[in-house]
């Protein structure tokens, strides 16, 4: 069969230009699905999106863009401001720390000096005299110190327990000061026996104590902190004051015990005492005025004045004078007093730099959570102003998106699909408004689409307007046309009864069929419109009776071959459809076919439906065009200049569509194979037969639809003896005519042929039945009823005078003579048929109620439909309850 280009289902009818299909609609992402691409739709091809390309961003991309872009460079820059905040931070914190725990190693300072001093006593005493009883008392009067240090130093360990995590340098000098320490506790036990030398004793409490002082002057504040500096090196220095004091009484406080001075006592002290004054010294530029004169006050105390005045008697005279050797016990009081008031100084000198620390640290870190804070607020504030703008943005366009989808996917195609099936006058069709009522650029794009829309319906409303006047136009047309048609068929009818010249009568024959073409292409041209067919049944009919009727509306058809395995009746509306639908296709099956090949309609039960199948031997198609082709059968096209190229392709989809009937086209060898399902809804039982209705020669008792039954002898047998073009009987043959299967009287008989059963008229010698070309009518319409009997449009009236006997023509007419116009006058009842047709038996046809009803439905409806294409309005179809869409 012949292949072409597919429509698409939303191009409307004539005059309407074909649109993309109409696709469904997501309400949950607002947006549309896109085409259907089982429907034949395909999208228009797209540029292919790139991630590189700026302008293939999505708006979404965008806006992140220009939103994330300044802000990580804000918390770039922010983070690194607070990195240096917090590391100050931290620092200035971990001085406080190392500062807090001066107090304890002061302390510790404090009680291993007073063990050192007063172990370098009783190391002097045992080696003077060097009994049993002093090394007792010795370590009597050691324990108490040594206990009070060991406390001390636990204290020490128990306070910088937190600071194990603290910078390295602090912990070196940490462990260096406990190793000394250990050192101290070791040597304790060769105190008493005294078997080693003061200086091998003493050195490892020197050592302890400068591991102590080196510890409390770790702490560092950073650069920039120039005050916490000071404060560490004003108690730093003070300590060596009071460290070097400890050992000028321990010097002293040895030799009062040993009774004399060694050789290099005095140089010691010398130095001493200068390292002291040194010291002293820059402990008063570092020192505050308020300490410098805290210290003055201490130094005027009385304990304190006694102490110095003592010392300064060990002090060298001129000449030969000795140093004066001081009572141990008046030294060891008066100079511990000294120590406890420098020990006081001390104290207090470290609480303002532990005051200075944990102040200075409290500040930054208050500074820099506010410092974080204001960035925290800073960035949140622009993200949130930031992000109000971008989803005010972002939503605005998600929402002018999704209604451009919804007109261009839904709204427009909804609108052009109710146009393209009005037939009442359609109104203002409403236009919703803009979804956006802001004054921005958005909201005026937003009122230019509505603009847009607004246009294409009213286009579209006009374009539906002349469509219907165009539809109009078509059915005026085929109706004028079927009219003479009708009549030009009522015409060679006469000319073939009178004619007797064989050629005259094949082509007689030849132009009886092109009318009756003719009239089936006037019956496309109303489905091309939209219309119906003006032939109507009201009685279901045989299925066999219908492939019949369409074989009989083609010119080969004497190549048409029928195998019928059902005895299958089809409803009574829907009789001219399949006869017009099988035609079409038996008229493509036979046109692209060899002459010499037969096409064969084979019918088989399919379920509780017929599967009819057009088996033809012809060119066949390529896989590309028989796929367009079911497409177009599967989806009725609309109607536009492919559909005159190809009307029988067109008005196979419409009435298959409108009549729920499937077609298919498949390739069989090297021809085509055309399988039409007929659904159950279109079939129903045999009619009963009625009084007068001369029923076909088999039993037409009720019988399953689908149950399958011999042929017909009729319908099985080769359809080639029906009168076509040029047809006559074979030579020495009678020219009986085959019979109808439905009506049971011969195909091609003229309308004054006697019902079947009833006796002919005596034929005159030699004369020989002429026939005519068989069309539906003569295979559909019943043997005892006419058109008035709600059977098969049919020209002609009826078809037996109301006796039931039809006069012959008179001879010579009778006439009245002529008019002043030269016409003849018509003589009433001089026609009449004489008195002895009464003799022949009277047969009396009682009117169908049935039939009287349907054709009164049929005039109602028909005037109907004529008032309703008169006007030019158009309405909108209704809905189920009735609503106007």
């Amino acid at each position: 069969m012949p292949s072409g280009r597919p429509l698409t289902r939303t191009a409307g009818l004539v005059g309407w230009t074909p649109l993309p299909d109409v696709v469904e609609w997501n309400e949950e992402a607002g947006v549309g699905a896109g085409p259907d691409p089982a429907r034949g739709a395909v999208p228009q091809p797209h540029r292919r999106r790139s991630g590189f390309r700026l302008r293939d961003w999505r708006m979404g991309t965008k806006l992140a863009t220009v939103l994330v872009i300044p802000s990580l460079a804000f918390l770039v820059l922010a983070g690194i401001q607070t990195r240096g905040l917090v590391g100050q931070t931290t620092t200035l914190s971990a001085f406080a720390e190392q500062v807090g725990i001066g107090q304890q190693i002061a302390v510790a300072v404090d009680r291993l000096q007073h063990e050192r001093d007063r172990t370098a006593g009783e190391l002097a005493g045992l080696r003077r005299a060097g009994t049993g009883a002093d090394r007792d008392a010795a370590v009597a009067a050691l324990k108490p110190l040594q206990a009070a240090t060991d406390r001390a130093v636990a204290d020490l360990r128990t306070a910088a327990a937190p600071l194990a995590d603290a910078d390295a340098a602090w912990r070196v000098s940490y462990s260096e000061a406990l190793e000394a320490y250990d050192q101290v506790v070791n040597i304790r036990a060769a105190v008493a026996p005294a078997v080693l030398s003061s200086d091998t004793v003493l050195s490892n409490y020197h050592r302890s104590v400068a591991a102590l002082l080196n510890l409390l002057a770790e702490p560092s504040p950073g650069g920039g902190r120039q005050e916490l500096t000071e404060a560490v090196l004003r108690y730093v220095q003070l300590s060596r004051v009071k460290e070097l004091s400890s050992r000028i009484r321990a010097e002293l406080y040895a030799a009062a015990r040993s009774g004399r001075y060694d050789a290099d006592d005095q140089v010691t002290l010398s130095d001493l005492r200068a390292q002291q004054l040194t010291a002293l010294g820059a402990f008063r530029v570092a020192a505050t005025a308020d300490q410098i004169r805290r210290y003055d006050q201490t130094s005027v105390d009385p304990a304190f004045v006694a102490a110095t005045r003592m010392e300064e008697r060990t002090l060298p005279g001129g000449g030969d004078a000795k140093p004066v050797l001081l009572d141990a016990e008046q030294w060891w009081t008066a100079s511990e007093q000294r120590q406890e008031l420098l020990r006081q100084m001390e104290s207090g000198v470290v609480d303002d730099a532990v005051r200075r620390a944990d102040d200075a640290s409290d500040r930054q870190l208050r500074d820099t959570l506010l410092v974080a804070g204001g960035i925290a607020t800073v960035l949140l504030v622009a993200v949130a102003i930031s992000l109000l703008v971008g989803r005010s943005v972002a939503r605005g366009m998600r929402q002018l998106r999704g209604q451009a989808l919804r007109i261009a996917q839904v709204d427009l195609p909804l609108t052009l699909e109710r146009l393209r099936t009005v037939d009442r006058p359609v109104g203002a069709i409403d236009v919703p408004p803009a979804v956006i009522d802001s004054q921005d650029e958005i909201g005026e794009l937003a009122e230019a689409f509505v603009a847009v829309h607004r246009s294409a319906v009213d286009v579209a409303v006009e374009q539906a307007m002349m469509r219907r006047n165009v539809n109009a136009m078509f059915v005026n047309l085929a109706r004028r046309s079927q009219v003479l048609v009708e009549r030009q068929l009522e015409l060679l009818d006469d000319l073939e009864r009178e004619e007797s010249d064989p050629d005259q009568l094949e082509n007689l024959f030849k132009l009886d069929h092109l009318a009756a073409r003719m009239r089936r292409n006037d019956e496309s041209l109303l489905v091309l419109a939209g219309s119906e067919s003006t032939r109507r049944w009201n009685r279901p009919v045989g299925l066999g009776a219908v492939l019949l009727a369409a074989s009989a509306e083609i010119e080969q058809y004497q190549r048409v071959r029928h195998e019928n395995r059902t005895d299958l009746h089809v409803v009574g509306h829907a009789v001219g459809d399949l006869v017009h639908l099988f035609a079409e296709l038996l008229e493509n099956a036979t046109a692209f076919s060899r002459p010499e090949t037969t096409v064969r309609v084979v019918v088989e039960p399919d379920g509780r439906g017929a599967l009819v199948r057009v088996v033809d031997e012809g060119l066949g198609m390529s896989p590309a065009a028989l796929a367009e082709a079911n497409a177009v059968l599967a989806e009725p096209p609309a109607a536009d200049v492919s559909a005159s190229e190809r009307m029988g392709l067109f008005v196979v989809s419409h009435l298959g569509a409108r009549n729920g009937v499937r077609v298919r086209l498949q390739a069989e060898g090297a021809g085509l194979v055309a399988r039409v399902r007929i659904p159950v809804e279109l079939l129903a039982e045999a009619p009963a037969p009625e009084a007068g209705r001369i029923a076909p020669g088999t039993d037409h008792a009720a019988r399953a639809l689908t149950g399958p039954v011999a042929a017909s002898g009729a319908l099985a047998a080769p359809t080639a003896e029906l009168p076509v073009a040029g047809w006559r009987p074979a030579p020495g043959q009678p020219a009986a005519l085959p019979l109808s299967p439905l009506t049971g009287r011969p195909l091609g008989d003229g309308p004054d042929a006697p019902p079947a059963g009833s006796p002919a008229p005596a034929a005159p010698a030699g004369a020989v039945p002429r026939p005519r070309p068989a069309r539906a009518e003569d295979v559909l319409t019943p043997a005892a009823a006419g058109p008035a009997d709600g059977g098969w449009f049919s020209r002609q009236g009826p078809t037996a005078s109301p006796l039931g006997v039809t006069p012959a023509p008179a001879a010579t007419p009778v006439t009245g003579g002529t008019n002043e116009r030269g016409l003849p006058v018509r003589v009433p009842m001089a026609q009449l048929a004489p008195a002895s047709v009464a003799d022949r038996p009277v047969m009396r046809h009682e009117p169908d109620p049935e039939a009287v009803g349907g054709m009164l439905s049929r005039l109602y409806s028909g005037v109907r439909r004529a008032e309703a294409e008169e006007t030019t309005e158009m309405y909108p179809p209704r809905d189920e309850g009735g609503r106007r869409q």
